[in-house]
């Protein structure tokens, strides 16, 4: 029976957890203490590590127009198309390559990480040329077409792991018991499969919302930008970068993420966990 470890081995490594926290939470905090502060502040060589004067007139500054009310509508519609259509292709090509053995299923799982190889930025031009034969350009439908083919791959290939973890033993059991197929999988093995769902989308909603460099290439007009490349328009050529602007605005951005995370982080960890048991 292993020993368990000595109060000092548990004192570092709690010190060490506390470190590992400490740094992943000090960007997010001068993220939003820096958008509290007036732009002598921010620029000043003195780091001021508490807005205890701060300002509202960054966010003053955000909502000024309708660009940003703008951006996260186009932002918003964009991103949870994309995870919905992303999940349900997924869903169905992990279902069709964990359960049947088929001629080029192999070919069609190599190609999968392949295809994740690629760099974006290489199929610029084709996505642009395909979206303009197509009238797609500036609009949600075109970037939500690009959004799911782009993460397509890395869904299958993850919510491949979780059909693959729960036994087909389960649906037998349950057609003896009398259900037919579709109802051994919708009572059975769906709800098993419901926390890797959840966990993908957590991933594909992160990966759609702060995407910029598709969305710069695509949403050229200003009225169609998402957030991202809404909160570029804070750095021109002759004033230089607000980064008030930029602080709120990154602020505002990361909000929706935190708050769908919070909703279904439960959801997430049983996902991963279920995730890790057979790939």
């Amino acid at each position: 029976m292993p020993r368990p470890p000595s109060r000092s081995l548990r004192l570092l490594a709690d010190a060490a957890g506390v470190a590992a926290f400490l740094l992943s939470v000090f960007p997010v905090y001068w993220m939003v203490n820096s958008s509290l502060l007036p732009r002598n502040k921010i620029r000043s060589a003195t780091p001021t590590w508490f807005p205890l004067h701060g300002t509202l007139d960054n966010y003053r500054t955000v909502f000024t127009g309708s660009e940003f009310l703008d951006a996260l509508r186009v932002s918003l519609s964009v991103t949870l198309l994309t995870v919905a259509f992303a999940l349900v292709f997924a869903f169905l090509a992990a279902l069709a390559i964990s359960r049947f053995r088929f001629r080029g299923r192999r070919s069609f799982i190599i190609a999968l990480l392949v295809i994740q190889m690629i760099p974006v930025e290489g199929l610029f031009i084709s996505q642009y040329k395909l979206l303009g034969s197509l009238n797609l350009l500036n609009s949600v439908a075109g970037l939500t077409l690009v959004y799911v083919a782009t993460v397509l791959p890395f869904t299958i290939w993850t919510l491949r792991g979780f059909v693959a973890g729960v036994p087909f033993e389960l649906e037998e059991a349950a057609m003896m018991d009398g259900c037919s197929r579709f109802q051994a999988f919708l009572r059975i093995t769906f709800p098993l499969l419901a926390p890797g769902l959840i966990g993908t989308g957590v991933f594909g909603f992160i990966q759609a919302w702060n995407e910029f460099t598709l969305a710069v290439v695509v949403m050229t007009q200003q009225d169609h930008q998402t957030l991202p490349v809404w909160l570029s328009s804070f750095t021109t050529v002759n004033r230089g970068t607000d980064w008030g602007g930029v602080m709120a605005g990154s602020t505002l951005i990361a909000v929706p993420v935190v708050i769908f995370f919070l909703l279904v982080q439960g959801r997430m960890a049983a996902g991963l966990t279920a995730g890790a048991v057979k790939g």
